[in-house]
This record gives C-alpha cells, sequence and structure tokens, in this order.
C-alpha cells in the first residue's frame, strides 16, 4: 500500500490540507479538492504555480507521481467565476449556499437579501496620532471593524446595547469555516413526538423526548433596529381617539424594512399608516376583537408596497388637562412592558415570523415590533419601541407563560401538569451578597424578555398618503360619531377640490372603504389604482377614474345630498361607461343601484321617488 502524502491546496479563503497517494489519479485528487472546499460543481481551477501557470486538468491517464506532485507540496486554487462572486460557487460562504444540512430553500426578505451582500465593516481614518505609517498603510488603529465589535457599538452615542441581527450572523459566520456548521435552532418547549419506548406522558418521558431546561438570558441582538414613524401625522390622528374619549386604543402598524445606517447592517420598521380593528377599550383596558376584513388590510397593503410590521397602544391618563400632560408611569421602578403585554407581542411575534436561511426550520425570530404611546419623564406623550425575546416567543407559543394577577411586572412560569409538560425555566439574579445565583422563574421579571428599540420621527417628514386638512375618517370609530359611509365619503371629496386625482385618493383609510364597504365593495377593480398610489403615477389615477367603477361611487355620492363641486369634471369621462352609469338610479331607501327604464328597486320593492 502506497504511503499517504499531505498535498496543500491555498485558495481565497485559506489553506487546506489535502491527503493523496502518489498512484491517486489527478480526477480522484481533484473530487478531493470539491469536496473539502465545499464546491457543488467543478467551478474552479487549480495550477502548480501562484501566477495561474501548470493547470492541473482532470485525466484519468495521470497520477500525482507522473505530474511531479509529491509531499507537502503547495497547489494554488481559484475559483471559474469573477472576483467578489466566488460567495456563490462555494458552501462556506456567507450566501444563500450557508444554509445548514436539512434546511429548507427560503425566500428571504427583500431587506435580509439586501444586507447579506454588504461589507457591514466600519471603516476607520488613519490616526494622526497613533499611525505611525504611510498613507496605504493599515495598523490596529485604523483596521475597520466588525460590524459586531462590542467595544464600537458602547461608545456609540447613545450607546447600542444590543448588535444588528445581521452583525451577530456575521459573528457566527465569521470563523475559519465560513459558518458551515451554523444553524439557528428555534427553542422548543414541547415533549418530542414519536417517542416509543415508553407510555406518553404522564405515564413516561425520557431523555430523548423531554425539552431541555431554560435559561433566561438577555438578548445580545434585536432583529429590528429603529422604529420610525414617516410624519407625525400619522401618530396625532391615532392619538385623537384617546384625546376624545379618554379610552385607550390599538393599532396594527403597516410600512415597511429599510436599512438602519446609523448601526452596523441594522434594520429599521418605516410605518406608513395605522390601521385600527374592532376593539373595545375602556380607560385601563383593551379587548381585540374579530377582525373580518384583516385579511382584506392585508392584501391591499402588499399591492401598495406595505406589510404588517408592528402593533401600536395607548396606555395614557391625563394628569393635568390645563396644561395637557400626561402621567409618567412607566419606568425603572415599576415596568416597561407588563407581562400580559409581553406575552400578546409573543403572540404577534410568533404569527409574523422571520423567514431565515440558517434555521432548520426556516424561520427564526421576529422583525414585528410593539409600539407604547405612554406618558415620558417630562410628562408628554412619548412613543417608546420593543420587541420580545425569541425564548418568550417560545414560551408563549408552547403556552408556558402566565401573567401575574397583582404584579404586571412578573410573569409566571407555569408548572407541569397531567395535561401538559413544561420544562423548568430559570433566570439569574444578584443576591444581597453580590453572588450569581440562579432563581426558578416562578416568579420571572418580565424584564429578562423584553428588547428595547429607539422610536424616532424624521426631521424632514416622509408621505406615502397624501395628508388633508379635512381627512377620510378611521376605519372602526363609530363610538366617535365618525363613520365610513358614502356620505363621509361625499363629504371628503367635497372638501377637497385638488386637481390632482392622486392627491384626492390617495388615503390608506380610504382605499380600503372603497374595498370593504358593502355597498359596492371594488376589491376585483382597484388594482390598477392601488398601482397608481403605489408609483405615484398620476396617468394611471387618471385612467383608473375613467372607469365605470368611479362613476358608479359618483352616483352613490350624490343621492345622499351632499353636492360635489366639479362633479362633472370628475365624471367627465366621454365614454358609455359613464353614460350607463349615469342613466342608472339609486334607491333612496337601500341605496341600490338599479337598471334605467325601471320604477320599482330591485332590492326592495319601493317605488323610486
Amino acid at each position: 500500500c502506497p504511503a499517504p502524502q499531505i498535498i496543500r491546496v491555498q485558495s481565497p479563503d485559506g489553506v487546506k490540507r489535502i491527503t493523496a497517494t502518489k498512484r491517486e489519479t489527478v480526477a480522484t485528487f481533484l473530487k478531493k479538492v470539491a469536496k473539502e472546499f465545499g464546491f457543488r460543481n467543478n467551478g474552479f481551477s487549480v495550477y502548480t504555480n501562484r501566477n495561474r501557470t501548470g493547470e492541473i486538468t482532470a485525466s484519468q491517464n495521470k497520477s500525482l507521481n507522473l505530474l511531479k506532485i509529491k509531499h507537502g507540496d503547495m497547489l494554488f486554487l481559484y475559483p471559474s467565476s469573477p472576483a467578489g462572486s466566488s460567495s456563490e460557487t462555494m458552501d462556506t460562504s456567507v450566501s444563500q449556499g450557508a444554509r445548514p444540512a436539512g434546511a429548507p430553500h427560503v425566500v428571504e426578505d427583500e431587506i435580509d437579501q439586501y444586507l447579506i451582500k454588504q461589507d457591514g465593516k466600519i471603516y476607520r481614518n488613519r490616526d494622526q496620532q497613533l499611525c505611525r505609517h504611510g498613507p496605504l498603510g493599515k495598523c490596529v488603529h485604523c483596521v475597520p471593524l466588525e460590524p459586531f465589535d462590542e467595544d464600537y457599538l458602547n461608545h456609540l452615542e447613545p450607546p447600542v446595547k444590543h448588535m444588528s441581527f445581521h452583525a451577530y450572523i456575521r459573528k457566527l459566520t465569521g470563523g475559519a469555516d465560513k459558518g458551515k456548521f451554523v444553524a439557528l435552532e428555534n427553542i422548543s418547549c414541547k415533549i418530542k413526538s414519536g417517542c416509543e419506548g415508553h407510555p406518553p406522558w404522564p405515564e413516561g418521558i425520557c431523555t430523548k423526548c423531554q425539552p431541555s431546561a431554560i435559561t433566561l438570558n438577555r438578548q445580545k441582538y434585536r432583529h429590528v433596529d429603529n422604529i420610525m414613524f414617516e410624519n407625525h401625522t400619522i401618530a396625532d390622528r391615532f392619538l385623537d381617539f384617546w384625546r376624545k374619549t379618554g379610552n385607550q386604543h390599538l393599532g396594527y402598524l403597516y410600512g415597511r424594512y429599510t436599512e438602519h445606517k446609523d448601526i452596523p447592517l441594522g434594520i429599521r420598521a418605516e410605518v406608513a399608516a395605522i390601521y385600527e380593528p374592532p376593539q373595545i377599550g375602556t380607560q385601563n383596558s383593551l379587548e381585540i376583537l374579530e377582525d373580518p376584513k384583516a385579511e382584506v388590510v392585508d392584501e391591499i397593503a402588499s399591492k401598495l408596497g406595505l406589510r404588517k410590521v408592528g402593533w401600536i397602544f395607548t396606555d395614557l391618563v391625563s394628569e393635568d388637562t390645563r396644561k395637557g400632560t400626561v402621567r409618567y408611569s412607566r419606568n425603572k421602578d415599576t415596568y416597561y412592558l407588563s407581562a400580559e403585554e409581553c406575552i400578546t407581542a409573543g403572540n404577534f411575534q410568533n404569527q409574523q415570523p422571520n423567514i431565515c436561511r440558517l434555521s432548520p426550520d426556516g424561520h427564526f425570530g421576529s422583525k414585528f415590533v410593539t409600539v407604547v404611546a405612554t406618558g415620558g419623564p417630562d410628562n408628554q406623550v412619548h412613543f417608546e419601541g420593543y420587541q420580545v425575546s425569541n425564548q418568550c416567543m417560545a414560551l408563549v407559543r408552547d403556552e408556558c407563560l402566565l401573567p401575574c394577577r397583582d404584579a404586571p411586572e412578573l410573569g409566571y412560569a407555569k408548572e407541569s401538569s397531567s395535561e401538559q409538560y413544561v420544562p423548568d425555566v430559570f433566570y439569574k439574579d444578584i443576591d444581597k451578597f453580590g453572588n450569581e445565583i440562579t432563581q426558578l422563574a416562578r416568579p420571572l421579571p418580565v424584564e429578562y424578555l423584553i428588547i428595547d428599540i429607539t422610536t424616532t420621527f424624521p426631521k424632514d417628514p416622509v408621505y406615502t398618503f397624501s395628508i388633508s386638512q379635512n381627512p377620510f375618517p378611521i376605519e372602526n370609530r363609530d363610538v366617535l360619531g365618525e363613520t365610513q359611509d358614502f356620505h363621509s365619503l361625499a363629504t371628503y371629496l367635497s372638501q377637497n377640490t385638488s386637481s390632482v386625482f392622486l392627491d384626492i385618493i390617495s388615503d390608506f383609510h380610504l382605499l380600503l372603504f372603497l374595498v370593504t364597504n358593502e355597498v359596492m365593495p371594488l376589491r376585483d377593480s382597484i388594482s390598477l389604482l392601488l398601482e397608481a398610489v403605489r408609483t405615484k403615477n398620476e396617468e394611471l389615477a387618471q385612467t383608473w377614474k375613467k372607469s365605470e367603477q368611479w362613476a358608479t361611487i359618483e352616483q352613490l355620492c350624490s343621492t345622499v345630498g351632499v353636492q360635489l363641486p366639479g362633479l362633472h369634471e370628475y365624471g367627465a369621462m366621454g365614454g358609455s361607461a359613464h353614460a350607463a352609469a349615469a342613466a342608472m338610479w339609486a334607491c333612496q331607501h337601500c341605496t341600490f343601484m338599479n337598471q334605467p327604464g325601471t320604477e320599482h328597486c330591485e332590492m326592495c320593492s319601493l317605488p323610486r321617488t
């Protein structure tokens, strides 16, 4: 048996040692090289010289001995793809090829795909006092820092306690193996199914199916690094409900995820609109009711280029109505989020998982954020942003966490019962002697589950939707006497007489009404208008305005007793569609649009008046 020999192969990603024999064919040797470097195909070339001369080609007839390749020799590998794109060829890169074995192929969010391609390093200028080298040199004082450098993050103003999620991924995949064995495992608090060695719980359990105990740690990263409302009007209209009633209120945030440049590889949730679902609010409680329109709202938002990025609720108590101040109730001496709010946030985050290529499940954590409108230290309304940790999401998903009745700042880990096995949950604390001790999470301070996120408003406001002095009413505000119907639509159109149709129609709540109203829903015929609003294209909006649907909407508005200025201008479509719509008549009793020539309503049978 010939003695084995070690051949060194140098590539742009480092040097690897390949074991071979003298009589081994070149083809066999190159297969070993491809396997060792993680190539899925023959997208590489191997040379005997660094200057890419003396290429070794796959040949069954030649052995390493004939090519005079001996023990200890150095060969040079270069990917066939252009420089900089080797990450698409090699499995060990930080690209899509870095999925762990068995992980499903998933399509990540656009912002994730964008950040994957970014360098992410923190470049520093040459230090005039400490750097002793020329302008082209680098030293420890000016070499670029990694995006997860904790010392750099701690010295930012203000300091950043949590690195971004993509910086955390770079930390995991930045070693010599390039994250080859990285897998982001989702925590499970349930007994593994399929264990046949014993009776099912509660009669039996073993170490194979028993979930591991959980020790709660403060999460070092966060999936979203900043929340930004596009303008103050969005928040002010939401707060108007509390100002008028004194009752707490809730809404869903619709917007998009963009790059947050203040933090390396950071993600920002930009809020463009707030949708208010059916709910019952009092001065100290909120109950979310079932929303039959939830699916339609998500569909319309998607066509507008938006998605549900979070939820917002108020916790406001007026302190001095003359000064307009509110009570400062959420602070380090009380709580920032109650246990019940953490459980609700965890439930929402589980419904909106973050698609991730490094997880065997195809998802890891969530980008869904929580915003609280509450009193600040200056007794003015402040917006505070939060997420709950992935550990909290797991406890909520598997129904292991309960709120405490008398202490909102404390949660309680359930105990095992005959119906459910609950793993032990611990957290670490400091006793009165300064020693670190491990405590059972019964009860549990919810501060271990919370991640805070800065919430901001831009210096230069952004407007995805137009802002009007007389806006269209917001949905589900019947208790205020603000209803969405054709009378309110006619009033809105009569008060907004802009010559630019796109400015009039570009209102999130108005578009939802056009799609969800019961008299004439436009769900199947409004795609062109939504595209016009998304791209801010006035020509497309004018094209849709000439449709039969808008003519019918105008006729319905004209039947409610509000005279629309310039109705002929809005309805001047110059086509048979308008003529047909104008010939139709609306029943004064049920607003049903009847065909011309009929004297009785086809819906309610009452005579035409």
